[in-house]
């Protein structure tokens, strides 16, 4: 298996927290199950070889390039035969300066990119289907999205948003709607509609992912924490309200999720 991950360049840092890519062959008559889980990000997904199957209809796999919006739960992928792909994860605010629409359009939907954006995505995909490198295919990303970036009135709401984002992930999630509302100088209501253009999804759906992700991250970090203590530290009001919310996002309960040790926070990672 080969794997890769690479940051953005400096200018793009702001929109997109890093790429990567994975080649890997398994053998005939065999299969691998990926659990996915929300982790507060979104995904854009190039793929060269067979694609996964999943066990949800609304993320089917039905295109070579795939946008998947914020989830609402977990689903898995049953991946057989060659995989092969480049994958981007944009900040949670980032995917909103590429894409003319309300991004909560995209919640708990992957879909394909030609349906977002109508031009320039079959050129998109011959040139990383004919790239030799990671790095290539990076480079190519990168001058597709900067000719996209939308340079309009958006750009003072967004900046608004990602000062938002940056409250939210300085409290790891443990945080008061009312107290991000006022961050903004919005009423709760026009607030939350804002949010969820941006972000795509709901300012309470979107704190429960990130403290969920950072009771990932935490136990990553100190595998010695019991659930009791990541419970506190994270902000849920006891422990049976934290099996709660890690069964809802990723059908398991904590000390299921945390058994085989193999787990990684993607948002805070």
């Amino acid at each position: 298996m080969e794997y890769n991950i690479s940051k953005p360049s400096m200018f793009l840092s702001q929109y997109i927290k890093y790429y990567w890519s994975i080649e890997n062959c398994m053998p005939a008559g065999k299969e691998h199950i990926q659990r996915i889980v929300p982790n507060g990000l979104f995904e854009m997904i190039f793929y060269f070889g067979n694609k996964p199957k999943t066990t949800d209809p609304n993320k089917a796999i039905n295109d070579n390039i795939i946008l998947t919006g914020q989830l609402k739960n977990y689903h898995d992928l049953k991946v057989t035969g060659n995989l092969s792909l480049f994958a981007i994860y944009f900040l949670p605010n980032g995917i909103s300066m590429f894409l003319d629409l309300p991004i909560k359009e995209t919640f708990n939907y992957s879909i394909p990119l030609r349906l977002l954006i109508k031009d320039k995505v079959n050129q998109l995909e011959d040139d990383l289907s004919l790239a030799e490198t990671f790095e290539q295919r990076i480079a190519i990303s990168e001058n597709f999205l900067i000719t996209q970036i939308q340079k309009n009135e958006k750009k003072y709401k967004y900046d608004r948003i990602r000062n938002v984002i940056n409250h939210i992930n300085q409290a790891k999630g443990i945080i008061d709607i009312e107290d991000l509302a006022s961050k903004t100088f919005l009423s709760r209501k026009q607030f939350e509609r804002t949010f969820s253009d941006f972000i795509g999804t709901s300012p309470k759906q979107f704190l429960k992912v990130v403290r969920f992700q950072n009771a990932i991250y935490e136990k990553s970090k100190n595998t010695e924490l019991n659930l009791t203590e990541i419970a506190h530290k994270c902000g849920y009001f006891d422990q049976s309200h934290m099996i709660n919310e890690f069964k809802a996002l990723s059908g398991r309960t904590p000390t299921d999720y945390f058994e085989n040790g193999d787990y990684f926070s993607d948002y805070f990672g």
